[in-house]
């Protein structure tokens, strides 16, 4: 099968490697030249616009636009739907509003462009192991890029699916990344715990390396932090500022909205967010109260 891969960035390019090994056919565009110039060698047919990605392709066309949510993906499909014919079909693989991409599935059905959205998880690593592929659309229409997800999913016959109709692939994305974060911070306060007791003198390496055969909380994550520890047990040289991409507000957001708790995710975000402030002002009114009431003290590093 070919068809045209918008972004080739790690995601993007990673995806594309994937697709030629499983011996199809990819056209790739990129704004970045050196993105373009890393693929090209590898066998993606390189275009430098957006009308060259069309004419390069027999119709009914493919497309997959694999770049950051929000405006870069509301640019490219609206130059996208001006370029492409009915017929055609855009896939939305980035971590999409699932509400964007059913207002942009109902604006491309107007001009009778199949629109089709796509939860991807696998990161960097997904080019040899495989794509979780969480796929919202019509059915006919996710059938006709069967092959696609085939070959980018870890086995033909696992790791991807169609779970729903347009919006139900990024609404599941968002339910999982927003379920990553709970994850993440459990692990992360547990050995947060061991690595404040000085009693035992753990070594955290090991401590996850025995986790990872038999517990019942061995996982992926578990094993990139085994990996992560014992190549820098004291984590030097990482910030303790945590970023987050937008699926974890969409998702307690989106809650709200339907009366359904989340606690664990809620508390996860918010600590992303506290993670940012070096210098609370709230922590420092806590202490200088405490200090009021109670004459507890005040660091003097910290002022007053």
């Amino acid at each position: 099968m070919e068809m045209a891969m918008i972004g080739l960035g790690k995601m993007g390019a990673g995806m594309a490697r994937r697709l030629l090994k499983g011996g199809h056919r990819v056209v790739g565009f990129d704004l970045n030249e050196e993105a373009i110039r890393s693929t090209e060698t590898e066998g993606v047919e390189i275009t430098r616009t957006m009308e060259d990605v069309a004419g390069k392709l027999n119709p009914p066309r493919v497309v997959w636009i694999m770049v950051p949510a929000g405006d870069p993906v509301e640019k490219t499909a609206n130059s996208l739907s001006g370029i492409l014919s009915p017929g055609d079909i855009i896939i939305d693989g980035g971590n999409s509003n699932f509400r964007d991409s059913l207002r942009r599935a109902r604006g491309l059905e107007e001009k009778g462009i199949g629109f089709i959205d796509v939860g991807v998880s696998g990161g960097v690593r997904g080019t040899d192991e495989g794509y979780c592929l969480m796929v919202g659309g019509k059915s006919d229409t996710v059938e006709k890029i069967r092959p696609i997800l085939e070959a980018l999913a870890p086995a033909p016959d696992r790791g991807w699916g169609r779970v729903g109709p347009v919006g139900a692939g990024h609404f599941v994305k968002m339910v999982h990344n927003g379920i990553e974060y709970g994850l993440m911070e459990a692990y992360a306060e547990g050995f947060e715990l061991m690595k404040r007791n000085k009693e035992f003198g753990l070594d955290l390496s090991a401590v996850a390396e025995i986790w990872r055969s038999g517990s019942v909380i061995r996982s992926w994550l578990l094993d990139l932090a085994a990996a992560a520890l014992s190549e820098n047990p004291a984590l030097e040289g990482i910030g303790a500022s945590i970023h987050d991409s937008g699926e974890g507000r969409w998702m307690v957001s989106e809650a709200i909205q339907l009366g359904c708790a989340v606690p664990v995710i809620s508390l996860a975000l918010q600590s992303r967010f506290r993670s940012r402030d070096k210098n609370r002002f709230g922590a420092r009114l806590i202490t200088a109260l405490r200090d009021e009431f109670g004459g507890h003290g005040i660091n003097p590093k910290e002022g007053r």
